[in-house]
């Protein structure tokens, strides 16, 4: 087993796979997850807000900006992810695999992290075209899972943290012709095979080549490039290293791995600008026309707006139709109710507000109809007010929506009857539906019935 794990480990050896590099992308992922972490926390307490929560109105397009920064992070997590595991292959093949119960733990951590990370991308990701192919409440599972990624990062950095520090700057990591500089001292799992590293006190001669022989001739000469080992030296090799215009092996050597690393990070960093160039355009208009790969395409749809849920996914295609439908508005003392005819005779009020869903995409658009506001007025609602909104639906979730009085008393936020300068389309929540700055879509209730005061 031991000389498996060590051919293993000589047979993954690469310029890129050192501490350096994982030091590196492991900063860029340490970001990345924690900007994610904070966006998907505000996401998370709008839709679910703890007693006494309060959330700012202003800017209004403050969610569209969160919740767009959240899933582009989250798409570029992944070309650094897959990055990440291939700068530390060969930490799998260590010897020995386990070095006590302290290792062992440290071994356990990563791989719940890994984990834990695998499963939040891919979900996450899959969230964004709103296909769930698992038995388990994504939302919730999403927000558990995310402590649980982070208290891992948090206790794999804390066991890390030595090497971190020792190869935080890249002049500390690579000597003068540019090859990496191993320390023995620091407990890193990614070191070259045989001596395992080059430190100031060995000399690169006692390094094992990685591969013990090569084919001759120019095939030998490519490998020996592309793996960055020096070629054998000769009598004749040796006469000419002491002319001063032949380079070093060593300079040689380092030449090799500084073109590989760059190589390396340069797919990175194209791989990663790619996938957020290609799918931000989603939620931003810098980026739209570059939008090959989002889940929505803006201005496509009813109203020249996308369609989450339709009509017809909610189950609503006659109670919206209905020739009597009313909304109820329900105080403390004095109830109201309101022919969809009246509603548009009380809407002159006109906002622009975007619509930014959890999945990522959002857009601007214009909005008619009438002031939260002064609905409660109309039942004399105290100032303060907390509010309930049912929805025509008769399933899911988000069917009722509870909204705050910094929503509910914000000159904004209306009970929509007009979208975009048309009568609101049955897809987008005819006879009327809410709109308010800085929520989740899914909280800006379509097909309402009725707002009742809470208190």
């Amino acid at each position: 087993m031991r000389r498996l794990l060590l051919d293993a480990r000589a047979t993954m050896a690469s310029p890129n796979r050192n501490a350096r590099s994982a030091v590196v992308l492991g900063r860029l992922l340490g970001v990345a997850f924690l900007v994610c972490f904070g966006t998907g926390l505000f996401s998370h307490f709008l839709q679910d807000p703890l007693p006494g929560m309060r959330f700012p109105t202003r800017p209004t397009q403050l969610y569209q900006f969160t919740q767009g920064l959240h899933i582009t992070a989250g798409i570029a997590i992944i070309p650094l992810l897959v990055a990440k595991l291939n700068a530390v292959m060969p930490a799998l093949a260590q010897v020995p695999p386990v070095r006590g119960v302290l290792h062992l733990l440290e071994r356990v951590s990563i791989a719940v992290f890994v984990s834990a990370a695998l499963v939040q991308v891919a979900t996450g990701l899959v969230n964004t075209y709103q296909w769930y192919p698992w038995p388990f409440p994504f939302r919730q599972v999403h927000y558990a899972l995310s402590f649980v990624l982070i208290g891992s990062l948090v206790l794999h950095i804390g066991t890390k943290l030595r090497i971190i520090a020792r190869y935080w700057r890249k002049r500390d990591a690579y000597d003068e012709h540019g090859r990496f500089v191993a320390d023995t001292t620091v407990g890193s799992e990614l070191l070259p095979p045989g001596l395992e590293a080059r430190t100031d006190s060995v000399p690169p001669a006692a390094v094992a080549p990685v591969v013990a022989s090569y084919p001759r001739g120019l095939t030998g000469r490519v490998l020996r490039w592309v793996d960055g080992v020096p070629a054998p030296t000769t009598q004749a090799d040796a006469t000419e290293a002491s002319r001063a215009s032949r380079q070093s092996p060593e300079a040689t050597q380092g030449r090799r791995e500084r073109v590989a690393r760059r190589g390396f990070f340069a797919g990175v960093a194209a791989a990663t600008v790619g996938v957020v160039a290609l799918t931000a355009g989603q939620s931003s208009t810098l980026a739209e026309p570059f939008n090959v790969f989002g889940a929505r395409q803006r201005h496509r749809g009813a109203n020249g707006l996308p369609v989450n849920r339709t009509a017809r996914a909610a189950g609503v295609l006659a109670t919206a139709t209905a020739a009597d439908w009313t909304l109820t508005v329900v105080g403390h003392d004095v109830s109201r109710t309101f022919a969809r005819a009246e509603l548009v005779a009380l809407g002159a009020t006109r906002v622009d507000l975007p619509i930014s869903c959890v999945e990522g995409w959002s857009q601007m658009a214009t909005w008619k109809g009438v002031r939260m506001r002064d609905l409660l007025a109309a039942v004399q609602a105290p100032p303060g007010s907390h509010v309930r909104v049912t929805s025509l639906e008769r399933h899911g979730g988000y069917r009722i929506m509870d909204m705050g009085p910094e929503y509910a008393e914000d000159p904004t936020t209306l009970v929509a009857l007009e979208l975009n300068g048309e009568k609101l389309d049955l897809d987008h929540g005819f006879p009327a539906r809410i709109i308010a700055p800085g929520r989740p879509g899914v909280l800006q209730t379509k097909w309402i019935e009725k707002i009742e005061v809470l208190r």
